[in-house]
């Protein structure tokens, strides 16, 4: 009986096994941290449809799709939230990235289907039963075979109770067991923070009453997480990090021969400063208040010695200068709100949609720079064409998850109620000079150099002020300066320049610019302006275009070169203050968008026929395009898609708003019918033509030097000493690229015109070309950009040439330079309205008297100016 009942016992545990084993498959790998793909049909469509409203980036999900095939995926998320893990489990799956379905130390166990569940219970009963220990993922090698299959796992490099489980009771690090990995395969890991942001929002130096109850806005509570999803989806974002290569990090020199455990502590340090400053980098530091700031500044060793010093040089009492810099700081700190920014980019948006056809800017050079934010803040460094430019540039940012930056304005724009505004926005002001105010002097760089320790991005325009001409203004040094003088005293561990292109088909202040140059007076800014400029809002303005130039980092730049600013004199630092301001405005001549408005501006004004058909305006501006084309300028989308159409719209603009009237024919019709640029406006049209004209400069020197030999034959060394002449003569104009030089650019353009057919090359005689007939007049063409600026030139000398040195006082001879340029234009000595600008009467000044010629004495450079200046104009001429 007993063999029978022992015999049957065993029968049924032979069974049990057998079930077991068939249940389990054969093995004990049955894993809570593994979340099967997809969980269940109903189950996924709950997720999928709870998690649809969080923005992904598509551009930043190229990383994931770029790394390589044979490396192994695991994301990294800062604080251990099963939200985080489901939703990357869902969503990256939706959009065929590498979904994490294995969690180093997580465990939904409920989201298991029923057989899972019971497979990794009996697992776990057997396995039990067989070592007396429940089976490890870390330990049986679970882990690694998946992870080397292909899929892809998540872990969290903060949890409560995290140390302790590592060091206290012995539980795997994750990341330590990635190294172990690591060393085991050649299969590169790939470790990818991953951010999910609930608001934009800088975090605040001080606690909400709400973030206490309900967590902060980086680590919400539940509810809070479930409030913000339900009540404004659109507001969450996630942003991925730069892949983080494991294996490099191991071969590293230092890494090389470190404990698994000691990397483990340095990889989490890496991941978690990285984590931090992308999202530094995306909401900005941490919020302080206004007064906060202010004490800190005035408080600070540099200044309060700079003060006492100060003092006691001036005999002044300490609480007087005490009393002058505190007022200093409110004349010029900002007092950024991000209810206020809130408010803005609704009423930015309103506006861009109400004046404008929408706007363009480069999303992938966009990225890089917020990549680059997280080594430092961003100096963005714009082109300045109109007053709402700083509003355009701020929308764009914000909209494109970066915080809006400190905007260095002009103290004439704090004028009340708008200043109040401006200061909440993150404008902080700055007197046009520091002249005589020494102590302003200082203050103003304590607080630049506040703002970069805190980690806030600056805004400030290098021209100065707004571009009345078109062009780019020559740079202005003085706060660019400044900012380098910080980084030299250690504010950051680096600097990063991030030039910016603003454009617009057309500008608001059209009337006005036409107005000063033409020797009005600047009106100032005030409340009654802004009342007026809602007559703004009834007219449309094209499109905005918005170009982002790589970013600089100013660290790297120091480290090419083998340059230590603590090491470098004044003088050298001065010189590298002026090849940074220059190559910043060389980079936004880089990046500037032709429109089509300048293209049929241009090809107008430099017509050589004063009344002219539709098919000839054609002809220069197909040269104009196919020399655009050679050169891979950048061009507006509508010259993309079909720049004839875009041409005969803008023309067809300019005739109804009267800047090309037509001049009536026998037979009527555009085709045969005459057209003529009105002399009124052609200042108007002379600042569209401008916004491009810096891709023409090479073409225009080029050309003018080929039609000065007046040979119909010549070698690109000839033209040499032409171009040079042209490029000094010229050079408070136009900013030349400080890294490239004149046989650069006139092998480049040579060769353009040699595909045009505007040159041949010598059949026999090598780096020779021969003008062919069609080719001469394109070249007049190009060189009629210089007209303009010949005749304002040959004016100004005029005035010099009839007076004496001390003659005149400098508000004089400016008087005096203008009577001269109308009188010259009646005589008919100068042809062009436009030259009559008082901006480039400034520029010429400036150039002659830097050269030498101061009044009439000067007889023999001023004669030797003016046969060069006739000269070029004769080859100017019909």
């Amino acid at each position: 009986m007993f063999q029978r009942v022992g015999s049957g016992y065993k029968r049924v545990k032979k069974s049990i096994r057998e079930w077991i084993g068939r249940m389990l498959e054969g093995t004990h790998h049955h894993y809570s941290c593994y979340l099967p793909s997809p969980v269940g049909r109903g189950v996924d469509f709950i997720f999928r449809q709870f998690f649809s409203g969080i923005t992904l980036n598509l551009l930043e999900n190229r990383k994931l799709k770029g790394l390589p095939e044979d490396g192994v995926v695991v994301y990294a998320i800062k604080y251990k939230s099963y939200f985080e893990y489901l939703f990357y489990h869902t969503r990256y799956r939706e959009e065929g990235l590498p979904a994490p379905v294995i969690g180093f130390d997580f465990y939904p166990m409920l989201l298991q289907p029923i057989s899972r569940i019971l497979q990794m219970l009996l697992a776990r009963i057997d396995h039990f039963y067989r070592f007396l220990r429940l089976p490890d993922p870390y330990e049986s090698g679970y882990l690694k075979d998946e992870l080397l299959s292909g899929k892809a796992g998540l872990l969290a490099l903060v949890e409560k109770r995290g140390f302790r489980k590592r060091f206290v009771d012995a539980y795997t690090d994750p990341l330590r067991y990635l190294i172990d990995l690591q060393r085991k395969t050649e299969r590169p890991i790939f470790i990818i923070p991953q951010l999910i942001f609930f608001s934009r929002n800088p975090q605040r130096s001080e606690p909400s009453l709400i973030d206490i109850l309900f967590g902060s806005e980086e680590k919400p509570g539940n509810l809070r997480r479930l409030v913000t999803l339900f009540k404004n989806p659109g507001k969450v974002f996630v942003e991925v990090s730069e892949p983080f290569n494991l294996k490099g990090f191991i071969e590293l020199p230092q890494n090389r021969n470190q404990s698994a455990e000691n990397l483990s502590l340095i990889l989490r340090r890496q991941l978690l400063v990285q984590i931090n400053r992308h999202r530094h980098a995306i909401t900005g530091p941490v919020l302080k208040n206004r007064e906060e700031l202010k004490e800190n500044i005035l408080t600070n060793h540099r200044l309060r010695s700079y003060m006492e010093h100060y003092a006691e040089h001036r005999e002044t009492p300490r609480y007087k200068v005490y009393k002058e810099a505190d007022g200093y700081i409110d004349e010029i700190a900002a007092k950024y709100s991000i209810n206020l920014i809130q408010i803005a980019s609704v009423t930015v948006r309103w506006m861009i949609n109400a004046m404008f056809e929408g706007y363009t800017f480069n999303s992938d050079v966009l990225n890089e720079v917020k990549r680059m934010a997280r080594r430092g803040p961003i100096i963005f460094v714009p082109c300045h064409k109109s007053h709402i430019d700083y509003l355009i540039l701020s929308y764009i940012l914000y909209n494109n998850n970066l915080p809006c930056p400190h905007v260095a304005a002009g103290k004439n724009l704090s004028f009340w109620p708008l200043g109040s505004i401006f200061r909440r926005g993150g404008a902080f002001f700055i007197r046009r000079t520091f002249r005589g105010a020494v102590l302003y002097s200082k203050v103003f760089s304590e607080y630049v150099y506040k703002l970069l320790e805190e980690g806030y991005n600056v805004e400030f325009f290098i021209e100065g002020g707004r571009s009345r001409t078109g062009k780019l203004i020559q740079p202005k040094f003085g706060l660019l300066s400044i900012l380098l003088n910080a980084y030299r005293e250690g504010a950051c561990e680096d600097l990063i320049l991030a030039p910016v292109y603003l454009g617009y088909d057309r500008v608001l202040e059209e009337g006005a610019y036409l107005h000063e140059i033409e020797g009005g007076q600047k009106r100032p800014e005030n409340f009654w302006q802004v009342l007026k400029a809602r007559k703004f809002l009834k007219k449309r303005y094209g499109k905005i275009y918005v170009q982002f130039h790589e970013p600089i980092s100013l660290s790297d730049y120091l480290s090419q070169q083998n340059l230590s600013m603590q090491e470098m004199s004044p003088k050298e630092q001065n010189g590298l203050t002026r090849y940074l301001g220059y190559r910043l405005i060389n980079a936004i001549d880089s990046v500037t968008v032709i429109t089509p408005h300048a293209v049929v501006a241009g090809a107008a004004l430099n017509c050589s026929k004063q009344r002219f058909t539709y098919p000839q305006l054609t002809e220069g501006i197909e040269t104009y395009m196919s020399y655009l084309f050679a050169l891979d300028a950048r061009l507006a989308d509508t010259l993309m898609v079909d720049y004839s159409h875009a041409m005969a719209l803008v023309f067809d603009t300019y005739v109804q708003r009267r800047f090309i009237e037509k001049v009536p024919s026998e037979k009527g019709g555009k085709e045969d019918g005459y057209y003529t640029v009105n002399a009124a406006r052609r200042p108007v049209l002379d600042y569209y033509k401008n916004n491009g004209i810096n891709y023409f400069v090479p073409a225009a020197f080029t050309a003018m030097a080929i039609l000065e030999r007046d040979a119909f034959q010549f070698s690109a060394q000839d033209l040499h000493k032409g171009y040079d002449f042209l490029r000094e003569f010229f050079n408070n104009e136009f900013a030349y690229d400080v890294d490239r030089d004149t046989d650069f650019y006139i092998r480049q353009t040579l060769k353009v015109f040699t595909d045009d057919a505007i040159l041949m090359p010598h059949p026999e005689l090598k780096d020779t070309y021969n003008l062919t007939s069609a080719g001469y007049r394109k070249l007049k063409i190009f060189a009629a950009f210089l007209k303009t600026y010949f005749e304002t030139y040959w004016v100004v000398l005029n005035v010099f040439m009839r007076y004496p040195k001390n003659f005149l006082n400098p508000k004089n001879r400016t008087r005096k330079i203008g009577s001269m340029g109308n009188r010259m234009l009646k005589r008919g000595e100068i042809e062009l309205t436009e030259s009559l600008s008082r901006f480039t009467y400034k520029n010429a000044e400036d150039f002659f008297t830097n050269h030498g010629i101061h009044g009439s004495e000067d007889s023999e450079i001023i004669e030797s100016y003016d046969k060069s200046i006739r000269r070029y104009l004769s080859r100017l001429t019909v």
